[in-house]
C-alpha cells in the first residue's frame, strides 16, 4: 500500500496557512549552477507563496571563496529581519560545507544542519527537528505505530537522512540496527524489520521479497534505475496476499520534507 507523501504534505500546509505568517523572510542560498538543487528551490519558492512566506533568494558563483560565501550568509542571516535561512546543498568541492552551515545561527536554522542546532537536537533540546526525523515521525504518527514494540533498520548513515533519524530513533524502539549499501547479505537482514528507512541514493536496493509481510518502508533514496527515477525500494510484489506500507519515489518523503521545513520555518518564528 502506497503512503501518499503529496496528500501528507497538503495536510501539513494547510495546517500552516492558519496559522500566523512569520514576519521575517526566509533566505535561501545557492552557490554555482546545479539543475536539480534549482528544481529543489523553485518548489520551495512555490510553497512559499502559497504560504505568503516572504522568499528571498540569494544566488552565488561558483569560484566564490569559502570566507567570502561565509560573510556573504552571515550578513543577511543575522539581519534582525531574516526569520530563517537555508543553505542548499550539495556546495561546490572547494568550500568546507560545515563551516559555512556554521555561519546559520541555532535560531534561523531551518534545516537543523549547522553545529549549534545539531549539537542541540542530539541533546534532545533543541527547538524543532531535522526535516527527515520529521518526516519518519509524521509518517508513524499517521500510521499509529507504537514505536516501542517495533524492530527498524535504517539503511545509510548519511548527515542527512540516516545520522539524525538513527539518533532520534535510539531511545523510542525495541531494536534499531544501522546498515550501508555495502553491508555483507543486506537484503537477508531484513526479514525481522517491522519498520526500513533508506536514504543510500542506489536504485533498487533492496525489494519487497527481502521484507516481513506488513512491513513499512520509509524511502528517502533518489536515484536513477533503469533509465527512471527510482528510490532503493523495488515495490514489485508478486505474492497477492503480501502487504507492504511504503513511500514511493516520486511522491512519498519528497513532499513531506519540503513541508517540514516550511514548519521548522514557522515555529522557529513563533516567538
Amino acid at each position: 500500500m502506497v503512503i501518499d507523501g503529496k496528500k501528507i504534505a497538503e495536510g501539513i500546509l494547510e495546517n500552516l496557512k492558519k496559522s500566523a505568517k512569520p514576519r521575517g523572510f526566509l533566505a535561501v542560498f545557492f552557490v554555482g549552477e546545479n539543475a536539480a538543487s534549482d528544481s529543489f528551490i523553485k518548489q520551495k519558492e512555490k510553497i512559499a507563496k502559497e504560504l505568503g512566506v516572504d522568499f528571498r533568494l540569494y544566488k552565488f558563483p561558483e569560484n566564490i571563496t569559502q570566507d567570502g560565501l561565509r560573510k556573504e550568509i552571515l550578513k543577511i542571516a543575522e539581519h534582525k529581519t531574516c526569520g530563517g535561512a537555508i543553505i542548499q546543498l550539495p556546495l561546490p568541492s572547494h568550500i568546507n560545507r560545515q563551516y559555512v552551515l556554521n555561519a546559520i545561527s541555532r535560531e534561523k536554522d531551518v534545516d537543523v544542519l549547522g553545529e549549534r542546532a545539531l549539537g542541540a537536537f542530539y541533546a534532545g533540546r533543541n527547538l524543532v527537528l531535522p526535516p527527515a526525523v520529521g518526516v519518519v515521525e509524521t509518517i508513524l504518527g499517521i500510521m499509529n505505530k507504537e514505536l516501542g514494540i517495533m524492530n527498524v533498520t535504517v539503511i545509510g548513515a548519511g548527515f542527512l537522512v540516516g545520522k539524525p533519524i538513527s539518533s532520534w530513533l535510539e531511545n523510542k524502539v525495541m531494536g534499531l540496527n544501522i546498515f550501508n549499501e555495502f553491508t555483507k547479505d543486506l537484503r537477508s537482514k531484513l526479514k525481522d524489520a517491522d519498520i526500513i528507512v533508506s536514504g543510500v541514493g542506489k536504485g533498487n536496493l533492496f525489494s519487497a521479497e527481502d521484507l516481513k509481510n506488513g512491513a513499512i518502508v520509509i524511502d528517502f533514496g533518489y536515484g536513477m534505475s533503469e533509465g527512471k527515477i527510482s528510490g532503493d525500494f523495488n515495490p514489485i510484489i508478486h505474492n497477492s496476499e503480501f502487504l507492504i506500507h511504503y513511500t514511493p519515489t516520486p511522491g512519498g518523503t519528497g513532499p513531506i520534507l519540503v513541508a517540514k521545513l516550511f514548519e521548522n520555518f514557522f515555529k522557529l518564528n513563533e516567538k
